[in-house]
């Protein structure tokens, strides 16, 4: 436990890519399995445990810590894990003589009643230092926030693989040296689902002492191709508009339906099963192979707002009511498989025209075609951008190359993305709250609201990012000066007509939402400057907000873009 508690400590305080890929890679590479396989799962969010819930850690510290001295703790640290770690107080009388091993403890967890994890909880606590606590509270709730994405944590398994293996012992010589060839991600990608924890095929396979594992079973998920932003000033006088198509960048999720050998499955982009959720689409798919697309509502003809979508997302299974008024369909634009024939490898040219023969082909409503948008030269396709036929369902433009192959992962060159500018309101800080993990020491979580008719403010979000760690500091500084009131690890700031801090937040869409006191919700709101010149009786009004919500339903409308 103490090499996994390192780790995570080390990760969480580096901030560098590369890094964090080198530190995780030689961890891979020094510890035994099984808990390097335990790790990586942790790492990747394939570790759950039902049996262990945060109210019960909260239950434990407050069985041996006053709980008002545990309140105030918890409030100043802003961290659960990182408060219990610091001051739970071990029992002298019962203080086991080791500390547990990462896959002792996993095993345990995984076989454990309810009843018996506080026990089990409470006796590793006091055999391990305050490191090992924190590190075994973060893997029992799964909340790591150690800064590295699961596809990154792959990458780091990828690179385990050295680069010579020593065959067994030759009669007549002694052990060989056999190369070996890298690993790339997209390989582990490709047979990940075929794989369970703690990956001991995995890294057998990665070391040369094992083959590959097999990634041929129906219904598996094929790892994604991504596109990069498109920079306007350098890339489009190096490009040539003959060789892209253009397709309007929809807005849903990223999905890929999968139909093999009477396996159906539907996956999200970073390849988790969503089938269970959208029971009617799976039902109405009769294509056999793998589809590439985006998933969205389907209502009069068109795609509609994102919102509607968001009505059924997060939800393990939707019931008939709830699948008539959100009707779900998947817009294709690529096809990666058909019948058996892996077609990731042929041009884009070439798969379009097969996938298009296979929605042509497709009974019943729950396959489109994501049409080619037509276009002469760069200026003609920046005016459909600017304003889209399609209106708020379109999110921007696709770029492909016609002659790219399918790759797994985000190349740069064969396919662009180029987004509408982001919405922009002016709006006043609210409510501020404790970050996590680096960031457990700063007000970090900002809620904003807009002004009312009747001169109140209504938050209408919360961002946590978008700022540099030196305006963080600032706005932390603000946050701590103007407190007015305080709950719990949330503070209250001052914000009045002749007083308060106006914050530029861009986002990307609005939806109305009945759950939200202001009546809307934003999509990917964040923090894109720091009005310290404005005065708070300039920022933004809900009825600016409102018409802004009325234009994007009708097919367009903006209040401003992030250059503005």
């Amino acid at each position: 436990m103490r090499a996994f508690a390192e780790l995570l400590d080390r990760l969480s305080l580096t901030a560098s890519r590369n890094a964090k890929l080198v530190l995780l890679r030689d961890y891979l590479r020094s510890t035994p399995d099984p808990d390097r396989g335990w790790a990586l799962a942790s790492l990747t969010g394939e570790l759950t445990f039902a049996a262990a819930k945060p109210a019960m850690i909260r239950k434990a510290v407050e069985g041996r810590v006053d709980a008002v001295l545990f309140g105030w703790s918890y409030d100043y640290v802003g961290d659960l894990a990182e408060t219990v770690a610091l001051i739970w107080p071990r029992d002298p009388d019962h203080r086991p003589n080791r500390e547990p091993e990462l896959g002792e403890v996993v095993e345990a967890l995984r076989t454990a009643g309810r009843g018996e994890v506080a026990g089990l909880l409470e006796g590793w606590l006091d055999a391990l230092e305050p490191k090992g606590r924190w590190a075994l509270l973060k893997l029992m709730t799964g909340g790591l926030r150690v800064g590295l994405s699961a596809r990154l944590a792959k990458t780091a398994a990828a690179m385990v693989r050295p680069a010579t293996v020593s065959e067994p012992p030759d009669p007549d010589g002694g052990e060989a040296a056999v190369a070996l060839e890298p690993v790339e991600v997209s390989e582990i990608e490709e047979i990940w689902h075929a794989l369970e924890p703690p990956y001991g095929d995995l890294f057998a396979w990665l070391e040369g002492h094992g083959d590959r594992p097999d990634a041929e079973a129906p219904g598996r998920f094929r790892p994604v191709m991504l596109a990069t932003a498109i920079d306007e000033a350098a890339d489009f006088a190096k490009l040539d508009p003959a060789d892209y198509a253009a397709e309007w960048k929809w807005d849903g999720i990223r999905v890929q339906a999968v139909r093999e050998s009477g396996v159906a499955r539907l996956y999200s982009r970073t390849g988790d099963e969503i089938s269970g959720a959208f029971a009617d689409i799976m039902a109405g798919l009769a294509f056999e192979g793998a589809v590439d697309g985006e998933l969205v509502v389907w209502r009069d003809g068109a795609v509609a707002p994102f919102g509607d979508l968001q009505q059924r997302l997060n939800r393990k299974t939707v019931d008939a009511k709830m699948m008539a008024a959100y009707p779900a369909v998947i817009v294709a634009y690529d096809l990666l498989s058909e019948n058996g024939e892996d077609l990731r490898g042929l041009p884009l040219r070439q798969r379009r025209a097969r996938l298009e023969a296979v929605v042509a082909d497709h009974g019943g409503d729950r396959l489109h075609l994501s049409p080619v948008v037509p276009y002469a030269d760069w200026d003609e396709l920046a005016a459909l951008r600017a304003d889209p036929p399609v209106g708020a369902a379109a999110e921007g433009l696709m770029l492909k190359r016609w002659d790219s192959p399918y790759v797994a992962g985000r190349p740069k060159g064969p396919w662009f993305k180029w987004k509408r500018d982001p919405h922009v309101i002016d709006a006043v800080l609210m409510y501020a709250q404790r970050g996590h993990g680096k960031r457990s020491s700063f007000y970090s979580d900002y809620t904003f609201g807009v002004w009312t008719r009747d001169g109140a403010l209504t938050p209408v979000g919360k961002a946590y990012f978008g700022f540099t760690d030196e305006e963080l500091k600032q706005l932390d500084k603000f946050v701590r000066e103007h407190t007015v009131e305080r709950f719990g690890p949330v503070r209250s700031v001052r914000a009045e007509r002749d007083f308060g801090l106006v914050l530029e937040i861009a986002f990307e869409g609005l939806n109305r939402s009945t759950r939200h006191k202001s009546g809307v919700a934003m999509r990917f709101p964040r923090v894109s400057r720091i009005r310290w010149d404005k005065p708070a009786r300039e920022a933004n009004t809900l009825d600016d907000v409102m018409d802004l919500l009325d234009a994007l339903e009708s097919g367009g409308g903006r209040i401003g873009t992030a250059q503005g």
